[in-house]
């Protein structure tokens, strides 16, 4: 086995740890085993995509399933957030690649951690990225968008009600500069309604932070 495929293993053997911490409340052995892995090799990607994404996939279906209350899912929630903070500054980065990217939650929208992680993705892959966080307003968003001129402009949207104020964003940010920046959607809602790619005519990519980078690098040929 390669050493990379060790430390991706050893990531999702993790994942269990990981989510035990978080519903117990202990962001200080979520840290712990966090910093642990990363003294050992374990890469930031591994850490997001074979820990964090997987635990918190499965706080969204215990959340579902009433298993667990909005608090619990908050606190568990928080302790990620808490964690990709940490991770942050750890983030490899290559040379730049000149474009610029903003990353947001529609308005309306509070779940920000799989926006946050695909921002870290697109930083890790050269892009300048600009992260707004949850509950952009879209007279902000746009007024943002105008100014910089970005390449790419990331959604992020996990709740059906939301649609209507995605396309309605989405409507707006095509007005906002010429030419248009490169607009992809992305969090549970695409999943559940991938008619929106086609109805919208943008480009969708799930919960996967490197599908984001793989769509923005395909649209923008880089």
């Amino acid at each position: 086995m390669s050493a990379t495929a060790s430390h991706l293993t050893r990531a999702h053997a993790l994942a269990g740890d990981y989510l035990r911490a978080q519903l117990a409340g202990d962001s200080r052995e979520a840290l712990r085993l966090v910093d642990d892995a990363l003294a050992s090799g374990v890469s930031v990607r591994d850490l997001h995509l074979g820990v964090i994404e997987p635990a918190q996939r499965e706080i969204g279906r215990l959340w579902q399933e009433n298993a667990i209350g909005v608090a619990e899912e908050h606190l568990a929630t928080s302790i990620s957030q808490l964690v990709l903070a940490r991770l942050y500054r750890h983030l490899p980065r290559v040379g730049g690649n000149g474009h610029v990217a903003v990353v947001a939650c529609i308005e309306g929208e509070h779940h920000e951690l799989g926006a946050r992680m695909g921002a870290d993705f697109l930083e890790m892959a050269g892009f300048d990225v600009r992260f707004l966080g949850a509950n952009v307003p879209r007279e902000s968003l746009v007024a943002l968008v105008r100014r910089l001129r970005p390449a790419v402009v990331g959604l992020s949207i996990a709740m059906t009600f939301n649609i209507p104020a995605l396309e309605a964003t989405v409507a707006e940010l095509r007005a906002a500069a010429d030419p248009a920046p490169t607009i992809l959607v992305g969090g549970v809602v695409v999943e559940m309604a991938p008619e929106l790619a086609q109805r919208l005519d943008v480009c969708v990519f799930g919960g996967d932070a490197e599908a984001l980078v793989a769509r923005c690098k395909e649209k923008l040929g880089c």
